[in-house]
């Protein structure tokens, strides 16, 4: 005789499945995982050990963009059909991508033939700053930044090497994005034969006249403080981040689930970085934090937008990052702007 399940509370089970409470009960309402067990009174929700593939199949399913209507269909099939219809729905992703290309490569083409030329501002930018760099609770500090009266960066490194991120943003110092990418190649690839996982984001502002030209790639960001109010500059270079952003995820999906921290462009031969410029106005104030900054403190807003000197502000980021349980490294580059004519 089989033994009986002993079942697991939506929090115990949620965080096995690596997902959240609100995502589980969003599953259940559709039909899609529901509970094993239901209390009549409390309506609190148990789950069985033998539902934590199911739910993992879900999360991953989800990384792909996949609907949640399709994934209804799919997860009440036999693996052989189910192989099947993840091939089919892929296959259409693919062919809907490669129809956004065409369009794209025409709008960009459109677009640049009707760019009007910059002017070049004559006032003189005077940049105070501030920084908090942290190793957290990881063997490790891989993070790496660079302040200086022109340029501020900063680089998160992974894999099992520390000297990656500080090489790359050096590079970058003297020679900008290509120079980071040959000593990428050249330097540090050349040396992890056996660590091809190894390597480093890097998101950059370097500032010229009145100007912030941002150089950006993976999953650092860059903030702008502006009339008390926040906005993030970058896109995350994750596939969660994007699947988020086309509305496939929703917040709370994106913010638990277990690879919301795989990155789709990291410092490598041949990346793409987004290359950005920002008009700047006196009183603004840029923000470059790494991952594991924003992954842990839920709203920045507060910390960033208070009336305080650059390094009170990184300070009180570190604080909060701290009171999170610091898991990772993190660093927070506050930068004060104003100018002089």
């Amino acid at each position: 005789m089989t033994e009986p399940q002993t079942l697991l509370t939506i929090g115990d089970f949620a965080r096995a499945a690596g997902l959240t409470a609100k995502a589980l009960r969003l599953y259940d309402d559709l039909g899609l995982l529901p509970p094993a067990e239901v209390d009549p009174h409390s309506g609190y929700r148990r789950y069985a050990p033998s539902q934590l593939e199911g739910a993992r199949l879900v999360a991953t399913l989800r990384l792909l963009g996949m609907p949640l209507a399709r994934i209804q269909r799919l997860v009440d099939l036999r693996p052989a059909a189910a192989a099947r219809e993840v091939e089919a729905y892929w296959a259409q992703v693919e062919a809907d991508t490669a129809t956004r290309r065409h369009i794209v490569t025409t709008l960009v083409h459109q677009l640049r033939n009707e760019a009007r030329t910059m002017t070049t501002s004559t006032h003189t930018l005077h940049a105070a700053y501030g920084a908090s760099h942290r190793q957290g609770r990881r063997d490790l500090q891989q993070d790496a930044f660079i302040a200086t009266p022109e340029l501020f960066a900063v680089a998160d490194g992974f894999g099992d090497r520390d000297d990656i991120a500080p090489a790359a943003l050096a590079a970058f110092a003297v020679g900008g994005l290509t120079g980071a990418v040959s000593e990428i190649a050249q330097g540090v690839g050349a040396a992890l034969p056996d660590q091809p996982s190894s390597g480093t984001t890097l998101t950059a502002v370097a500032l010229d006249g009145a100007t912030a030209r941002i150089t950006h790639i993976g999953d650092a960001r860059v903030w702008l403080v502006r009339d008390g109010e926040l906005q993030q500059v970058t896109h995350d270079h994750t596939v969660v981040a994007g699947l988020l952003e086309a509305g496939q995820l929703t917040v709370d999906e994106a913010r638990s689930h277990p690879h919301r921290n795989l990155l789709n462009r990291a410092l490598t031969p041949g990346v793409v970085a987004d290359e950005s410029v920002v008009d700047l106005r006196r009183d603004d104030r840029l923000v470059l934090t790494t991952d594991g900054v924003h992954s842990f403190v839920d709203d920045l807003a507060p910390l960033l937008t208070m009336a305080a000197a650059p390094q009170a502000v990184a300070d009180a980021v570190a604080v909060a990052v701290g009171e999170a349980g610091e898991p990772d490294n993190h660093t927070v580059v506050v930068v004060d702007l104003g100018f002089i004519t």
